[in-house]
């Protein structure tokens, strides 16, 4: 028999689990939802003090209390917050436990507290100086009903169910998200399925790209023992679809699920694979974190700056300026007699925004001091993550910024980002664009919820009077120039470059 051991997240107690749980019951299973101290009702605080390793001892108690009976196989749960005490206590009880389930949460380390995962991240610097200033006692109040957006999507969760959340919604103890999960590594043995909620920002797809750009920290997620499963819902799968959450428990649990491609197991990834347009060779020449390729011909010429997206894990190798795409469209720039430019910048997290930002206005100074450049003749084009930096340009557009482009972008936060209240929002910034062009690239096959960030951002352009000219590519997906029908990606990259070529020479 599968014995469930269910962890909810924070705020949330063991109430959540209750139309998943009886699904799971009906189907067989045991299942057990922890009651977490200070925060379920019916676990009161018996001490001023409850952190972390309360919780922890909390889900060792149900562990304990279930294993000694033979033919059970515990699997245990962890939503949000709930992944914390999940993996303490099976890092402790490792023999006890089958598999553990990571639903729509990130993968803690050895001595980070659960803060570091919280997704609102003015919050999360709220708390940091709360810290700091030796205040890290109490409770942090539970979110209104329009707050729960801070702490993930709401998509799919009824009206009713959402009431109800926020009605029996609890202070969480601050010592529960400060204090630092210790672990031996002996968890590391325990089997492990990602339940992956789309609405929520992350799916398969994405997670194989993150393995493919090579950091090694990823690697493990490609362990036979690891596999996967999505559901297309936001944050709270248990209240927004719990049969279906119940059918991917039990599928789990039976071992199923899709399993990631290791780095350098068959078809290149597709961020390796080569540029749909054939373009002359032109020589590289690197500066920093700079690569120019300078056409051969007289006088300073425009520049097109190409920004890569994200993020991509800091020890992704090859770095992004040397992948295929990007080298090619730099080529393609220079083919047309402009300065290609490529560039790394340190978008390496969603935290990671502010730097990212800089180091691309470095860029774009030190291309502007390069006496083959015309300085006041300068395109920017951003592609996917990096969607987001264009909210400076296009909220101030110096005079030498003839033209901003963008490749299949991310142009509002996604639910799970955190960033709320951070002014990288292009569907906000295009309404003080003025005159400057904006040429988008548009991806027919865009997941749903980067598509719904382009549409409330072409809404917004029209809306404002905007100069924006939409190149569609219907059957694309999200990095069509290298997934996709080499003739209507042709098409569609040879339209947008001329439309840059044109603003930049008018």
């Amino acid at each position: 028999m599968t014995v469930f051991i269910m962890v909810a997240g924070a705020f949330t107690g063991a109430h959540v689990w209750r139309e998943t749980a009886a699904r799971l019951a009906a189907a067989g299973s045991e299942v057990h939802p922890v009651l977490l101290t200070g925060v379920d009702a019916g676990r009161p605080a018996t001490s001023t003090r409850v952190d972390l390793e309360t919780h922890i001892a909390d889900v060792i108690a149900v562990i304990d209390a279930v294993g000694a009976a033979p033919g059970r196989e515990i699997v245990l749960v962890g939503h949000d917050y709930g992944i914390h005490p999940v993996l303490g206590a099976a890092d402790r009880r490792p023999q006890s436990v089958a598999r553990v389930v990571y639903l729509d949460c990130g993968m803690p380390q050895n001595g980070v507290p659960a803060l570091a995962s919280v997704p609102d991240r003015a919050l999360r610097a709220q708390l940091a100086d709360r810290v700091q200033h030796g205040q890290g006692e109490g409770e942090l109040a539970p979110p209104t009903r329009d707050e729960w957006q801070r702490w993930g999507s709401t998509a799919g969760v009824p009206g009713p169910a959402l009431d109800q959340l926020t009605a029996l919604a609890a202070p969480q103890p601050l010592g529960t998200l400060l204090q630092p999960l210790r672990l031996s590594g002996a968890v590391a043995a325990v089997p492990t399925t990602g339940v992956l909620c789309t609405r929520n920002g992350v799916s398969v797809d994405l997670v194989q790209r993150l393995v493919d750009f090579g950091d090694p920290a990823m690697a493990a997620l490609t362990d036979p023992q690891v596999t996967f499963f999505e559901l297309p819902t936001g944050h709270w799968p248990m209240l927004s679809c719990p049969a279906a959450l119940a059918d991917v428990l039990l599928r789990a649990a039976a071992g199923e699920g899709h399993r990631l491609r290791p780095v350098g197991v068959g078809a290149p990834p597709a961020h390796l694979r080569p540029f749909p347009l054939d373009v002359p060779e032109q020589p590289r020449e690197r500066r920093g974190h700079v690569d120019l390729y300078v056409p051969d011909s007289e006088g300073p010429r425009p520049a097109v700056i190409f920004v890569h997206g994200g993020p991509v894990p800091a020890g992704a190798r090859p770095t992004p300026r040397d992948w295929p795409t990007l080298v090619g469209y730099a080529r393609l720039a220079a083919a047309e007699g402009m300065v290609g430019v490529t560039l790394d910048h340190r978008l390496h997290d969603v935290a990671d925004y502010e730097r990212a930002a800089a180091d691309v206005t470095a860029a774009v100074e030190l291309v502007r001091a390069d006496p083959r450049v015309d300085a006041s003749r300068v395109a920017l084009w951003f592609f996917s993550g990096g969607g987001l930096l264009t909210s400076d340009w296009l909220a101030e557009p110096p005079t030498w910024l003839r033209c901003l482009a963008a490749s299949y972008p991310v142009l509002a936060p996604l639910p799970n980002w955190g960033l709320t209240g951070s002014r990288f929002r292009p569907v906000r910034a295009v309404a003080h664009a003025g005159a400057l062009p904006v040429v988008l690239l548009r991806a027919g096959r865009e997941s749903p919820e980067i598509a719904a960030t382009v549409e409330a951002f072409v809404t917004a352009a029209k809306n404002c009077g905007a100069h924006l000219d939409l190149v569609d590519v219907p059957n694309g997906h999200h990095g069509f120039e290298t997934l996709d029908a080499p003739e209507e990606v042709r098409s569609a990259l040879c339209h947008a470059m001329r439309s840059v070529v044109a603003h930049l020479t008018a």
